[in-house]
C-alpha cells in the first residue's frame, strides 16, 4: 500500500512573520534564513504578497521588488515561490483595473514567483476571475482562495413589555445562515471553473473548529478535482486541532510554519504536524533536518524581533527527529487522533491545548474568539494602537468589530476589508470615549466599502446605513474607467529624475501611491546626494532667525486621530466652502479626509505632505 503524502506551504517569511511580528523581519535576517531553506523540500514557500510590499517600504525602508529576486535566486526553483493576492485590490486597500493586475503578475512572475494565490475579501467571484485567467496566460500557477468566515452571533433582544405586546408581538425568527458549507463548496467549484490549479480553505481568522472540518473537507475533495490547500491560525484555539482533521479528511497541502514561528496567532508548527503524521502513517513531504537547522536560526531572529514580538514567551525547545516525549505527552497525541476520528470535538481540543500548553505555546485567546477576528489582523491593531499611544483602546475597539462588520454587508475579515473594518472599530471607540455619535470618523476606505466599489457584500448593506456613511442610499460599484494614474513627477531639486525610473518603481506608485511616494522619493534623494557628493561645494550653513509664532486665536480644525500628513489641498488665504476637503491623512493605514464645516477663509495650514500628527493637532487655522 502506498504511503499517503502530505505536501507542505510554509508560511514562516511571510503570513508567520506577519500574523506575530507586524511584517518587521527585514532583509538582513530573511539573507541568513535562505541558505538553510534551500535543502527543506517545501512543496511551496509563501514569500511575498499581503502586507509585504507596503511593511518593507513602510517600515523597513527596503524594496518589496528586491526581496522577491533575493529569495528567487537563493531558492533555485526547489520550492515554488508564493504570494498571497487580494484579488481587484492586489497588495492595496483600492480597486485596480485590469491593466494594473496584468502589469503586477508580470512583473512578479519575472521576478521569480510561482504561485499568486488569489481571493477577494467578500468572496465576491467577480473579483477574482480576471486575475486567475491573467496568472494562467502568464504562466504562473493561480491558487483560489475562498475566505471562510461565520454567521454572527445572535444579537440578544429585549422582551416584550406588556399583555398586548404578549399576546399579539411575532416571535423573532432566527437569521438565515449565510456562510453554510454549500456556500464555501460553490465558491470553490466556481474558482476551479475559472481556470484556478489549487483551491484553498483560507481560514484567515482561525475560527474553522474541527466539526467544521470534518463537514466541510470531504465536501470540497468530492467537489474538486484540483490539490486543496488548508491554511488556518491558532489564535482562537482551534488551529492544531482543526489541522489534524483537515488531515484526516484528505487535505493536499497544510499550511503551516517552523516552531518560533508557529502557534498563537499564526498557523500551526509543522514541527506538531509531523507528530501527528508519524502516527497516522502520513509522509511529510519536507526534510525535517533541514527545518531543524531553520528553527535554531529561527529563534535568533525572534530575539531580534522582540519589540514587535506579541507572545514574548518563548516556545519551549522541540526537536522531533530526537527529543523523546514524556510518556503522558504522547499519549496527548494519540488520544487526539483517536478523538479527532471519533469527531468528538471537546475532547479533541482540550488534547491539543494540553499539548500546546507543555510546549509552551500561548492559550487560546478568548477575546480575538469572540470578536471573530484574524491573527494578523490582532497583531496590526496592537501595533498601530501602541504608535498612536492609545493601547488603552483594544479592548473597546475589539469588542465594536463585530458591529462594524454587520453594519459593512457582514464581510469577511481578512486584507482588506480586517483593516478597514479594524481601523473603523477604533474610531469608533475614539467617537465613544469622546461623547461623539458613531461613525463620526468614516475613513475613505470604509466610505468605498459601504458604497459598494469593493464588490457585493455577502447580505446587502442597509439603504439607511449606506445613506449615513455615503450620502447615497444606492450602491456603488467601483468604475474601472475613472481610474486614473498617478503622476510620476519629474524631482527638479534632484537633478530633473523621475520620482520613479523603471516600471515596477511605477507599479509601487500605482498600487500603494503614499507609501510609495515616500519610498522612492528618499531612493532619488540618496543616488542625488552620492553623484553630486564629489562636485558639491562646501557651504556654510545660514543661521535663521528664530521666528517667533503667532498665538492661534481663529477658530482650527483638528485631527481625529493620529496619523501621518498625505495631501492639502487648500493653503492660507484660499476660502473654502462646507464640505470641501482641506487635507487628507493617514491613520492605521486608512485614509481620512478633513472636511471644513463651514464655509470659511483659511488663515493658517500648520501641517504639509508626510508630516506625522498627534491625535488632536491642530491642522488648520480659520480667520
Amino acid at each position: 500500500m502506498q504511503t499517503r503524502k502530505l505536501k507542505i506551504r510554509d508560511l514562516t517569511l511571510r503570513d508567520g512573520q506577519q500574523s506575530l511580528f507586524a511584517t518587521r523581519m527585514n532583509q538582513a535576517c530573511i539573507d541568513r534564513l535562505l541558505p538553510l531553506y534551500e535543502d527543506a523540500g517545501f512543496y511551496i514557500m509563501e514569500v511575498w504578497g499581503g502586507a509585504v510590499p507596503d511593511s518593507v517600504m513602510r517600515y523597513l525602508d527596503e524594496s518589496p521588488w528586491d526581496r522577491l529576486r533575493i529569495i528567487s535566486k537563493a531558492m533555485k526553483g526547489k520550492s515554488l515561490l508564493s504570494a498571497l493576492s487580494r484579488g481587484r485590490n492586489l497588495f492595496g486597500y483600492v480597486p485596480y483595473p485590469d491593466t494594473v493586475l496584468e502589469g503586477f503578475y508580470k512583473e512578479a512572475i519575472k521576478n521569480g514567483l510561482n504561485v499568486m494565490r488569489i481571493f477577494d475579501a467578500l468572496n465576491d467571484l467577480d473579483n477574482v476571475k480576471e486575475s486567475i485567467r491573467m496568472i494562467n496566460e502568464l504562466g504562473g500557477i493561480p491558487d483560489g482562495a475562498v475566505c471562510y468566515t461565520v454567521d454572527p452571533k445572535d444579537e440578544v433582544n429585549e422582551k416584550p413589555k406588556g399583555f398586548l405586546s404578549k399576546l399579539f408581538g411575532k416571535k423573532a425568527e432566527a437569521p438565515e445562515k449565510i456562510f453554510t458549507d454549500e456556500y464555501f463548496v460553490e465558491k470553490a467549484r466556481a474558482m476551479e471553473a475559472y481556470g484556478a490549479k489549487i483551491i484553498t480553505l483560507k481560514d484567515m481568522a482561525g475560527l474553522v473548529n474541527p466539526a467544521r472540518v470534518a463537514s466541510i473537507m470531504p465536501k470540497l475533495k468530492n467537489a474538486l478535482t484540483v490539490p486543496v490547500d488548508f491554511h488556518t491560525h491558532c489564535t482562537p484555539g482551534y488551529g492544531l486541532a482543526s489541522s489534524l482533521m483537515a488531515i484526516l479528511h484528505g487535505v493536499d497541502i497544510l499550511d503551516t510554519n517552523i516552531w518560533y514561528f508557529g502557534g498563537g496567532s499564526a498557523a500551526p508548527a509543522i514541527e506538531l504536524i509531523y507528530v501527528f503524521c508519524q502516527k497516522l502513517g502520513v509522509e511529510v513531504e519536507a526534510n525535517m533536518e533541514a527545518v531543524g537547522r531553520i528553527r535554531k536560526e529561527l529563534k535568533n531572529v525572534r530575539m531580534e524581533l522582540k519589540a514587535f514580538d506579541l507572545g514574548k514567551k518563548f516556545p519551549n525547545d522541540f526537536d522531533p527527529l530526537t527529543d523523546k516525549l514524556p510518556a503522558e505527552i504522547d499519549a496527548l497525541f494519540d488520544k487526539a487522533i483517536a478523538e479527532a476520528k471519533a469527531n468528538n470535538e471537546e475532547a479533541l481540543l482540550d488534547a491539543c491545548h494540553a499539548i500546546e500548553d507543555y510546549f509552551g505555546f500561548p492559550k487560546p485567546n478568548l477575546l480575538v474568539k469572540d470578536a471573530e477576528v484574524p491573527g494578523g489582523m490582532y497583531s496590526n491593531m496592537v501595533a498601530q494602537l501602541k504608535a498612536l499611544q492609545a493601547e488603552d483602546l483594544l479592548d473597546d475597539a475589539m469588542r465594536l468589530i463585530p458591529k462594524v462588520r454587520r453594519d459593512a454587508g457582514l464581510v469577511p475579515l481578512v486584507t482588506p476589508t480586517s483593516q478597514i473594518v479594524g481601523s473603523q472599530a477604533v474610531s469608533v471607540a475614539l467617537d465613544r470615549k469622546k461623547g461623539n455619535p458613531d461613525y463620526s470618523n468614516p475613513s475613505n476606505q470604509f466610505i468605498s466599502l459601504v458604497k459598494g466599489e469593493y464588490g457585493h457584500t455577502p447580505v446587502p448593506v442597509t439603504a439607511e446605513f449606506r445613506e449615513k456613511i455615503t450620502g447615497s442610499p444606492v450602491e456603488k460599484a467601483y468604475d474601472v474607467t475613472k481610474y486614473k494614474k498617478p503622476e510620476n513627477p519629474t524631482l527638479d531639486d534632484m537633478g530633473g529624475v523621475k520620482l520613479a525610473k523603471n516600471d515596477e518603481e511605477y507599479l509601487l506608485l500605482e498600487l500603494l501611491p503614499s507609501v510609495a511616494n515616500t519610498f522612492l522619493r528618499k531612493r532619488r534623494s540618496e543616488e542625488w546626494e552620492k553623484a553630486s557628493e564629489a562636485n558639491k561645494p562646501k557651504q556654510e550653513a545660514v543661521k535663521e532667525e528664530a521666528k517667533v509664532e503667532e498665538p492661534i486665536t481663529g477658530p482650527t480644525l483638528v485631527a481625529p486621530m493620529g496619523g501621518r500628513i498625505i495631501a492639502v489641498n487648500f493653503k492660507a488665504g484660499d476660502k473654502v466652502k462646507k464640505g470641501d476637503t482641506i487635507l487628507t491623512y493617514e491613520a492605521m493605514k486608512m485614509e481620512n479626509d478633513v472636511q471644513a464645516e463651514h464655509d470659511a477663509t483659511i488663515k493658517r495650514i500648520f501641517v504639509k505632505p508626510d508630516e506625522v500628527v498627534g491625535t488632536e493637532a491642530v491642522l488648520v487655522e480659520f480667520e
